[in-house]
């Protein structure tokens, strides 16, 4: 499968991985940080952006994806960087392919199945896109907003939306796919031990890390370290981006 991508810079290679949702623009503040120091690749997960669309979700099958790409590169080793189902696909490739993995930094996630459903209303949005002829950005901002309370999450979604090859307008990343898959991605199933650095970042009022997760990110990360950016969500490197990025680059060695 071939992943689109942007890189920038120079040095040792350096990935980054967005969240659902996304793109590889979410991270484009981290990226420009760090392609000072590092050649900063940034790239489209499966279902998102330009990437091809597959119906497997699984965090497996989202790791051999990045393989192949990071293989299609020529890279042998490379620090990650993921936010949230990036995280885990970040995770997932440690514990699978730790040679692979120079360090790691896990933004705002933990190694776990989340119980809750964190993400039905947008689903339930973006599925009513689906069946309305879109001739706008508007058009898709109207009825988001008729389930999802949070205008943030909408300019966060529309930031998906564009005209397609055929002409209309919709979103980048494949609805069906993440709907189908959404257990799968809430889901947690893999095992192993990753001993490289690793860093956990959390924002300080996410629900995402919490204190029982300690033990599962131990037991799988025995080196990791956690450092909370206080007054942040879950989009933390997007409230507090210098701050995110300085602790990045400490936690790297160009602090």
């Amino acid at each position: 499968m071939y992943l689109n991508f942007k890189v920038q810079g120079s040095g040792q290679p350096v990935l980054l991985i967005h969240g659902l949702f996304g793109d590889l623009a979410n991270l484009g503040g981290i990226a420009r940080a760090l392609a000072e120091y590092y050649q900063v690749f940034q790239v489209d997960l499966p279902n998102h952006g330009q990437s091809p669309h597959d119906s497997d979700v699984s965090y497996v099958n989202q790791s051999d994806a990045i393989v192949a790409f990071l293989n299609a590169q020529n890279i042998s080793k490379v620090t990650v960087i993921g936010h949230s189902m990036g995280g885990k696909v970040a995770m997932a490739l440690a514990l699978r392919f730790p040679a692979l993995v120079e360090q790691l930094i896990v933004m705002d996630i933990a190694p776990v199945t989340y119980q809750k459903r964190m993400h039905d209303s947008v689903f339930q949005g973006l599925i009513a896109t689906e069946s309305t002829h879109l001739t706008s950005r508007k058009d898709a901002q109207d009825i988001l907003a008729q389930h999802i309370d949070d205008p943030g999450v909408i300019q966060f979604l529309l930031k998906s939306f564009a005209k397609q090859d055929q002409g209309n307008f919709g979103f980048r990343f494949n609805i069906n796919n993440l709907f189908n898959g959404y257990q799968e991605i809430m889901s947690w199933h893999l095992e192993g031990e990753y001993c490289g650095n690793t860093l956990f970042l959390k924002g300080g009022e996410s629900p995402y890390i919490k204190a029982e997760h300690k033990e599962d990110i131990e037991r799988l990360f025995p080196n990791a370290k956690a450092h909370v950016i206080s007054n942040t969500g879950h989009w933390l490197h997007a409230e507090k981006p210098d701050t995110v990025s300085r602790v990045i680059k400490r936690f790297l060695g160009n602090g």
